[in-house]
């Protein structure tokens, strides 16, 4: 079945998004972005003969599915608008930059009966959603503790970041609603929500920049202990998310691709995975996901729910972060 789907927004993130719907075999493509050069540019680097630099232009033909890639503070405003049309809808992390209209968001969803889902592609990593179901199956135990520790040389991997919106925190930017949401959005994913957590971050090393670049956050996901470490500098591109059980460990590492766990006291990891891996696949994978719930209702790998609370977890991060204090995640 083909879904013509609708992508708002053509930068980085929506460029991808666009090539990975393309991907699927399963979706013909509308495009909007309003910068005209680069809604023709990428128009044809990928094919699209539908594409436009207003919203309202792009609507005179019926969409089944948008993806919103703008601007955070721009989702939930789009979203509403295209929910209210009856579009389903896959709205790119951060869900948004406050709280501002997303009950307007949800009530337009629900009564229209709608798929929405929050883009954190993670949850689309066939070796993290592996280690996630060893850990609800109870192989380990019960968990106890997560450690996360994330760092990378981000000039290399995204060298426009002092002209897009990471440079304002009101956009989005900064290394909390950037990067570490990503985190945040797994870490919940595997042991929880976050119901109080503490954050230290500063700016210590991006050129060009004021937004923090270096995060300590640690957190409580209910009686499980969490921390999480992220830079934005380091030269080494490694992410690796930790759980201790009760009876034994499970790491993910997203750099190695794999998933490990351990079960002997110093005893030796046992290695699932390792099979270097595209990052367009999780996007891809996420696009399929997306369009199988469109067609037959079935679970999105990331909920509207599920989004609205790393959105109030990001939130109290920042609280937290200029305040230096304890915040508690109210839902």
């Amino acid at each position: 079945m083909r879904h013509r789907v609708l992508i708002v927004g053509a930068g980085s993130i929506g460029e991808r998004h666009l090539r990975c719907f393309q991907a699927t075999g399963r979706a013909d493509i509308v495009l909007v972005e309003k910068h005209p050069e680069r809604c023709r540019r990428v128009a044809e680097r990928h094919g699209v003969r539908r594409a436009f630099t207003d919203v309202a232009d792009s609507l005179a033909e019926p969409i089944d599915a948008a993806v919103i890639a703008t601007p955070a503070p721009f989702h939930v405003s789009q979203a509403t608008e295209l929910a209210r049309r009856g579009i389903h809808l896959l709205i790119e992390k951060p869900l948004s930059t406050s709280m501002l209209g997303i009950a307007a968001l949800q009530e337009a969803v629900q009564t229209r009966g709608l798929t929405a889902a929050v883009a954190y592609v993670y949850r689309c990593h066939p070796l993290l959603a592996a280690m996630r179901q060893a850990l609800l199956d109870g192989r380990f135990g019960k968990p106890l503790e997560l450690i996360v520790v994330a760092g990378q040389h981000f000039p290399t991997y995204r060298p426009a970041y002092r002209d897009i919106y990471y440079i304002d925190r009101a956009m989005g930017g900064g290394a909390i609603q950037d990067a570490l949401t990503h985190l945040v959005n797994a870490g919940e994913w595997l042991v929880g929500p976050v119901d109080r957590l503490v954050v230290d971050a500063a700016h210590q090393s991006l050129e060009g920049v004021t937004v923090e670049d270096t995060v300590h956050l640690l957190a409580r996901h209910g009686a499980v202990m969490g921390s999480y470490s992220l830079n934005q500098y380091q030269a080494p591109n490694e992410t690796t998310l930790t759980v201790i059980c009760e009876r034994g460990a499970a790491r993910f590492e997203l750099h190695e691709s794999r998933w490990r766990w351990l079960t002997e006291i110093s005893g030796t990891w046992n290695n699932e995975g390792g099979e270097t891996m595209e990052r367009d696949t999780m996007f891809i994978a996420q696009a399929h996901a997306f369009l199988d719930a469109v067609e037959s209702n079935r679970p999105v790998p990331c909920t509207l729910q599920e989004g609205v609370q790393t959105l109030r977890v990001n939130l109290a991060a920042l609280t937290s972060m200029d305040q230096g204090n304890w915040q508690t995640i109210t839902r």
